[in-house]
């Protein structure tokens, strides 16, 4: 970018999510979390030399290392947004000339509106972009029961971020702040130093998510934003993803001097199944079922049957795969279903034992796991108990 100053961002994330009910920042939008869509937005602009993600405590915890293999600096989050914007700040380059502030519950962002902010912050000293508002204003009295006022709307906006600056200015805005405040934006500070902010005009799309309304807009938003690119219709975002299904079925003989293992578990039994892997009829019926629901084929797939190196291998390694392939198709599980035929062992004690295992495997919460067995009444191999067959759907979004 020859000509433009150098420039770090910031993105707040360590908000509790007060309004929302529950802690926002990992929600997701359109399949992937909203603070991974925020500081995708700024890292892919092209616009920064260093990006700063304040974060609270247990997102830091989980996530840290995460962000840090991606490039992108973690700080802990403050008491409040001054606090994380300090700690932040802390992190940026010296020789940062520009530093762009941003939600991190605002996803919708576009490079074109962080780039006018930061132009006119090097021109200004500070830049905030805004919105003319849509409603009436009023002004409430001090015990909020009665309108006091009608404020002229033509001279308000509503602001947003990224709300950008000169280093200096910046610095001197978090010196000036009064400790222990807490600032809805730290562009409050400005008149205090005497700095008017640039207006720049953004668009009602650069939504907040705040509330559970705000999730619904946000999807919408991002269901369908398209531009033309030579005579071809070109999505810029992904689209809303939809609810998938998957159907998986296995059969395995039972024979003596194998450990019979199921859903991951050892089961106490004078047979086992007979496999190329350890037979695990569960696990590998809930694989191709989820594999199923991706359209990515089968579990022979990825471990061929002919492959003599795999000889024994544990079912949980498939599971890993599977889960693998899942990711890199963006699709997320929401509930597993299997049934599993068998005349022997009797499998109704071992239900809750499976259904912890499976969804420690998949990472799902057990509520979302079920399991259940069947007999063949005597018929056929399966009822003179030579052999274990289970089915399995399981559904995702992607």
């Amino acid at each position: 970018m020859p000509g433009r100053k150098k420039a770090a961002a910031i993105i707040l994330a360590g908000g509790a999510g007060t309004r929302m009910g529950r802690e926002k920042q990992y929600l997701s939008i359109a399949g992937r979390p909203m603070i991974e869509r925020t500081v995708e937005a700024f890292a892919s602009s092209g616009l920064f030399a260093e990006i700063v993600l304040a974060l609270g405590p247990e997102n830091l915890a989980e996530h840290g290392a995460e962000w840090a293999a991606k490039g992108v600096k973690t700080a802990p989050a403050g008491a409040t947004r001054t606090g994380s914007l300090k700690n932040a700040f802390a992190l940026v380059p010296q020789d940062a000339e520009l530093v762009a502030v941003h939600d991190g519950a605002r996803p919708l962002v576009k490079a074109e509106l962080i780039k006018a902010c930061l132009d006119k912050a090097a021109e200004y000293g500070a830049a905030v972009p805004g919105v003319p508002l849509k409603d009436t204003v009023k002004k409430v009295s001090a015990d909020g029961l009665t309108y006091e006022g009608t404020p002229d709307r033509a001279s308000l906006m509503a602001v947003q971020t990224p709300q950008c600056y000169r280093r200096q200015v910046l610095a001197d805005i978090l010196g000036k702040a009064s400790d222990g405040k807490d600032y809805s934006d730290e562009s409050q500070v400005l008149e205090q130093l005497g700095v008017k902010a640039a207006v720049v005009q953004s668009d009602y799309r650069n939504i907040k998510v705040t509330t559970p309304e705000d999730l619904i807009i946000a999807e919408a938003f991002m269901k369908e934003e398209k531009i033309p690119v030579n005579e071809k219709t070109v999505s810029t975002r992904a689209k809303v993803p939809v609810a998938r299904a998957g159907f998986g079925y296995d059969i395995h003989r039972l024979v003596p001097g194998r450990p019979l293992i199921m859903g991951g578990i050892k089961i106490e039994h004078n047979k086992g199944l007979l496999g190329h892997s350890d037979g695990d009829v569960v696990l590998h019926a809930i694989c191709d079922a989820l594999l199923g629901s991706i359209s990515a084929g089968e579990i022979g797939v990825f471990f061929p049957p002919t492959d003599l190196t795999i000889m024994g291998i544990s079912s949980i390694t498939i599971a890993e795969k599977t889960m693998e392939v899942l990711a890199s198709r963006k699709a997320r599980i929401i509930n597993i279903d299997a049934t599993i035929v068998a005349e022997e062992p009797k499998l109704k004690p071992h239900y809750e034992n499976i259904r912890d295992s499976v969804a420690k495997i998949f990472g799902m919460d057990k509520g979302d796991v079920s399991i259940k067995a069947k007999s063949r009444e005597g018929l056929g191999d399966i009822g003179h108990g030579e052999a274990i067959v289970c089915y399995a759907a399981a559904s995702v979004v992607k």
